[in-house]
């Protein structure tokens, strides 16, 4: 709800009927009786007025009322000076019967929008939520692109005012889409409209896209920045949904730094929602710290072994760093409310810039051509000497008539009659005027005229051309500093469940089948959230997943439980049944992942007196070898043997599983823990949203085995490996993002402007725990090029000196310099000024060449007709 809503509607809009149900029992058999008379009207006069008078905008010039009045006052009193705030106030209060508050309150958010008013003075701070200073403090006045695209008296509709004393526009001749680019929102009665605003530069592109007949996208832009997901948007109609993200980056290894707020939220509320969210456990902090100014800065210290990735993520789910706005594209039009996208009122908004431009050139020209017509007349009456023949009239209507008969002879080529308004406006020429006449200048005036008046013809015979020259003028006069502040991307949806912290302790009773966090003095099994869901295995082989509590009970004899996530497809159950009471026993491997919460499953064939003999957990899908003891019988020689569960296929959790013996079985025993039977898990990198992922989206990396990591370069010369956690955020200037191979090395060529030089350098990273700066530390150091190719060339391009350019230099890095320490400083590549630096194409490395000496020297010993190209080029070989 805006201010102005507020304050006229607060007793309205808070007010909340308290029901007693007891007596809406006791009345449930009366009749409803449907409401009449004064209340009906009332109420639809009451709505209507507020839909129509204060709440929602119209889709002409995009104003309420109450914004209308403002810009309409602003008008009236600009004189191209500031103007105090209380004083345009009080004159709008003459056009809006509403009070100075709503005025003021709704006159501070159009200032804060920085786009039609020119304000002075405290206006607020929309990052921060501070108030704008009292009225009689602060000073406005029109901005200049305001006179150029809101104000045309002569083609704007106008009203009587409330009391009838003044007129006031019904709509403002708006000729840019005003709406769109600063957005509203209003609470009405039974409806309500959202409208996001959108970026300066990006609607007059569309706009010029719509006159030119192409298709176009609009995208909402935010005065806060940040990051926007708008895959959702629905192009701002109902039912869509935006969400809109904090800029959150890592300061260093204990320090998070907020840069840019969501759209609707305050640095303030932003940062009680952290601290909320700490108290509250689902993440850990150690201090918030707010810097903000002109810029947001909100520091947020973590203690030591927390880490920032996860607590990113956290803050995303967990706090207002995350928000989700849903558009509602709701207008006026033709007195009614219109629902729809923020595309059709972009048409509708240039579509009416078209016409208002009409509008106006007609004007002009028939201003134009009445200017013609009184210099043509005026010019005849003076180079005629027509003032002459009024000398002997005694009468006004001689007057008039002398005039009328000397001027016939002279008026064929005029476009018009003339008529007697014509002639009194040539009795009121001055004498003086006349004993100065210049028939070349009068003339060259006409030609001046009839220039302009072929020039506006043109125009309104090309609208369309002229209104995007209009467009593009807007633009070019504009446009500087309104470039696009909210970055679009994708986001990836974050588990709560994966980085809430877990502050609490699931404990279990497995013997009486109790799991919970209150039962501190019985088994602890791990650390968890109150968000958390618990699997639990039982010995009858039922399986079920249940919310974490305080206590609860989910079955007696628990044999396996643990935290559940139920996207984990690596964590394998290896289990050996017995089918019922006496039946054979059966092996089987399985995963779980989709589950119903609180539903029994039966891991068994679901038979009477079964039970489950072994039981393991594999979270990286091990297959351990176990020996199985028989008990004694007289028909059975082979009491013992081993089962190795790596020779079995993983399946679902309703498989019935492999026949491991039909005789009974008195033991197993673990012979031999086992190694993971998972292929190494191959990661993409998705740069639309910047986050690894193992769904085959984006860059494939490579596979990981669990002790390879990934290699990290950034722009700003720092360097690290990490494991390859789906998690793990990435910063916009990493450069290099490859699977680490320890062995090879790192290339490179920097800048330090300390010594003014150039310094070439090869390393290999030392360090696997930290991260590491490769070149000068210099503030105004820069990293030029940068390669993990094992035996790279760059290409170096000398800048001209007294009009001579020097040859182009080639480096072959493994020439250049040998490896060194990270902290090396490198070989000077050259005393020369550099124009720009290239890397030209890799030589192959030694194992890569002498694989390829063996795989040409076996082709050459197989007769070429048993040789095949496959379709994707590798070859092939007939055997036969």
């Amino acid at each position: 709800m805006n201010n102005e809503e507020y304050n006229e509607d607060s007793e309205l809009n808070g007010y909340e009927p308290e029901l007693d149900h007891n007596s809406l029992e006791s009345t449930e058999a009366e009749t409803i009786k449907k409401v009449s008379g004064m209340y009906e009207d009332w109420f639809l006069e009451y709505a209507s007025y507020v839909i129509l008078e204060r709440a929602v905008p119209a889709i002409e010039d995009g104003f309420k009322p109450v914004q209308r009045r403002i810009m309409h006052s602003m008008r009236e009193l600009d004189d191209g000076r500031y103007n105090k705030v209380a004083n345009i106030v009080g004159h709008t209060m003459q056009y809006h019967p509403h009070g100075d508050a709503s005025i003021g309150d709704a006159m501070v958010q159009i200032g804060q929008k920085d786009l039609l008013i020119d304000t002075q003075g405290n206006w607020g701070n929309i990052l921060t939520g501070d108030d704008a200073a009292a009225s009689r403090y602060i000073e406005a006045r029109l901005s200049k692109f305001a006179l150029d695209v809101l104000y045309s008296p002569k083609i704007t509709p106008w009203q009587l005012s409330y009391d009838g004393r003044r007129n006031e526009p019904i709509n403002l001749p708006a000729k840019f889409p005003i709406l769109l680019a600063q957005g509203g929102e209003g609470i009405a009665v039974g409806l309500s409209t959202k409208i996001l605003p959108h970026n300066f530069i990006e609607l007059i592109d569309a706009s010029i896209k719509i006159l030119k007949g192409k298709s176009f996208v609009l995208y909402p832009d935010f005065a806060t920045a940040g990051i926007a997901d708008i895959s959702n948007y629905n192009d701002g109609a109902r039912g869509g949904r935006v969400r809109v993200r904090a800029r959150i980056s890592q300061l260093d290894k204990n320090t998070l730094i907020v840069k840019e707020i969501p759209f609707s939220t305050t640095t303030t509320n932003l940062i009680d929602s952290i601290l909320k969210a700490n108290e509250k456990g689902k993440i850990k902090i150690k201090k918030v710290e707010d810097n903000t100014s002109s810029d947001v800065e909100i520091l947020i210290h973590l203690p030591p072994g927390v880490s920032p990735d996860k607590t990113i993520d956290a803050l995303y789910a967990f706090t207002n760093c995350e928000v989700s706005i849903a558009p509602l594209g709701c207008v006026i039009q033709n007195n009614k409310p219109l629902f729809t996208g923020v595309s059709d009122m972009l048409k509708q908004s240039t579509e009416r810039t078209v016409q208002l431009l009409k509008q106006e050139l007609i004007i002009e020209l028939g201003e134009l051509e009445e200017q013609w017509h009184f210099s043509s007349l005026e010019r005849i009456f003076i180079e005629n000497r027509i003032y002459h023949d009024i000398e002997q009239e005694e009468t006004w209507e001689g007057v008039i008539e002398a005039i009328d008969k000397g001027l016939k002879p002279h008026t064929k080529h005029l476009k018009r009659a003339v008529t007697t308004d014509d002639i009194v406006r040539l009795t009121e020429i001055r004498i003086k005027r006349i004993s100065r006449f210049d028939l070349d200048k009068a003339q060259e005036k006409l030609d001046a005229l009839e220039d302009d008046i072929e020039k506006v013809k043109y125009n309104i015979e090309h609208i369309i051309d002229f209104t995007i020259s209009f467009f593009t003028t807007l633009k070019e006069k504009y446009g500087k500093g309104r470039e696009r502040k909210t970055e679009l991307r994708n986001f990836d949806n974050i588990e709560a469940t994966k980085v809430v912290l877990r502050n609490q302790k699931l404990y279990v009773n497995k013997e009486e089948g109790f799991i919970g966090t209150a039962l501190r003095k019985d088994e602890y099994l791990a650390d968890c959230s109150d968000i958390d869901d618990v699997i639990v295995f039982l010995r009858d082989g039922s399986m079920i997943v249940s919310k974490i509590e305080e206590k609860k009970f989910v079955g007696k004899d628990i044999i396996h439980a643990a935290v559940f996530n139920k996207n984990d497809k690596r964590t394998i159950y290896n289990m050996i049944y017995r089918d019922g009471k006496a039946g054979a026993s059966y092996v089987k491997r399985f995963n779980v992942s989709g589950i119903t919460r609180d539903k029994v499953y039966d891991l068994t064939q679901e038979k009477p007196g079964s039970q489950v003999l072994y039981f393991s957990s594999n979270p990286n899908g091990e297959a351990e070898v176990v020996t199985i003891l028989l008990r004694q019988l007289t028909n059975v020689k082979k009491l013992k043997f081993d089962l190795d569960f790596a020779d079995l296929l993983i399946k679902g959790r309703v498989s019935k599983g492999n026949t491991v013996t039909k005789y009974p079985i008195k033991k197993i025993e673990l012979k031999e823990k086992g190694i993971s039977t998972l292929r190494p898990r191959k990661v993409w990198f998705d740069d639309t949203v910047h986050r690894l992922n193992v769904d085959g989206r984006g860059e494939l990396l490579g596979e990981f085995k669990p002790e390879d990591r990934l290699l990290i370069i950034t722009q700003s010369g720092k360097i690290k490996t990490i494991v390859p956690e789906l998690t793990t955020h990435f910063d916009d200037d990493v450069i290099v993002l490859e699977k680490w191979i320890p062995t090879k090395p790192i290339s490179c060529i920097y800048f330090d402007p300390e010594k003014d030089k150039y310094y070439v350098k090869r390393f290999l990273v030392e360090s696997v725990s930290k991260e590491d700066v490769f070149i000068s530390e210099h503030p105004y150091s820069r990293l030029e090029i940068v390669s993990t190719d094992y035996r790279p060339v760059a290409e170096v391009i000398f800048a001209k000196v007294k009009g001579i350019e020097k040859e182009p230099l080639t480096v072959n890095f493994e020439d250049f310099i040998s490896v060194k320490g990270i902290k090396a400083q490198g070989n000077q590549l050259t005393s020369d000024k550099i124009k720009m630096i290239n890397f030209l194409e890799s030589l192959p490395y030694e194992e890569e060449v002498q694989e390829a000496k063996e795989v040409q020297e076996f082709i050459d010993t197989v007769d070429e007709s048993s040789l095949t190209i496959e379709d994707d080029g590798q070859i092939g070989f007939n055997l036969d």
